[in-house]
């Protein structure tokens, strides 16, 4: 049986391992009494940990969120897992990844010798390829995740395109990563429509200003309408192309943010894709296998016809 200190711990991580445990199974894993459980229960309590329990046939135990963070108790693998997953901290976000090596190195001071020897190995086993994804700042992530949650109108400014910036008032619904690209969800107060924003286009200040009634969604599936937005949005081409293969084989070869993709038959599908540069539609569509047939834009097919040309020479 394991002794008082380290039974605690072991009780401390159990609760911080699943919502709730009721009485029985915690008395089960731990091997310990009833009373004994209620006694380390308390001993939790008294040290300052919010540990809350219901009575009855389905009651049971929970940890509590408190006034500040207790430790965090993890085994060897999740150890492992969070030190590896922080290693590799995304960098799209500023600030995310400087914060990831700060706790990294937290997490180094007290992995086992094992485990580091392990972390170690992996760490000069990776190489990493830097990515040139736009940079979004976590202030501004963090002040928009705010108002989807409370259902604040948020005022910020937005660069499109060309580099031109607007004001607006939108009421956002949800932060949508697509890729290594943040969008925002919203509805446009002034053009009066939803509309998809990068995150990375937005420019300070973000304000946050009144609540207003969430409106039904374009979509139930927002994840799927800001992918159609970002295949198909505001591009100087549209294209409309039918490949001859079946849709569910063109979907796992053509990622969503390129483009919708529809059944026609068995046999066919049509894609439609937003783009500003014929020439990248053109790799692509080549790149892809598929035998296809443009239907639009005609500068499309003529584009293709000159690159066909130019490699049969």
């Amino acid at each position: 049986m394991l002794g008082t200190s380290a039974r605690l711990l072991r009780l401390l991580s159990l609760l911080q391992a699943r919502p709730t445990w009721t009485g029985a199974a915690l008395t089960s894993r731990l091997e310990v009494t009833d009373r004994t459980l209620r006694r380390d229960v308390d001993r939790l309590r008294s040290l300052g940990y919010p540990v809350h329990s219901t009575s009855g046939p389905a009651g049971g135990y929970m940890l509590g969120a408190g006034a500040s963070l207790p430790p965090l108790m993890l085994d060897n693998d999740e150890g492992l897992a969070v030190a590896i997953a922080l290693h590799g901290a995304s960098s799209d976000v500023e600030g995310v990844a400087e914060a990831g090596q700060r706790a990294l190195a937290k997490i180094d001071q007290v992995l086992p010798s094992r485990l580091r020897k392990r972390l170690d190995a992996l760490r000069a086993s990776i190489v990493r390829v830097p990515d040139r994804a736009p940079k979004v700042e976590l202030a501004i992530v963090d002040t928009l995740a705010a108002a989807c949650a409370e259902h604040r109108v948020v005022r910020l400014g937005y660069r499109d395109a060309a580099g031109r910036t607007s004001r607006r008032d939108v009421e956002p619904h949800r932060l949508v990563l697509v890729g290594r690209r943040w969008y925002l969800a919203a509805w446009d107060r002034g053009k009066r429509d939803w509309r998809t924003f990068r995150v990375d286009r937005v420019a300070p200040p973000v304000a946050l200003a009144a609540g207003f009634v969430p409106r039904p969604t374009p979509d139930d599936d927002v994840a799927a309408y800001v992918t159609r937005s970002v295949a198909t949005g505001a591009y100087r081409f549209q294209a409309r192309v039918v490949l001859h293969v079946p849709v569910d084989v063109a979907r796992k070869a053509i990622p969503p943010a390129y483009g919708t993709v529809t059944a026609i038959d068995a046999q066919r599908c049509r894609l439609v894709s937003g783009t500003s540069s014929l020439d990248g539609t053109v790799f692509w569509l080549g790149l892809s296998g598929f035998r296809f047939t443009v239907e639009d834009p005609p500068e499309l097919a003529r584009r293709v016809r000159e690159v066909a040309a130019r490699l049969r020479a």
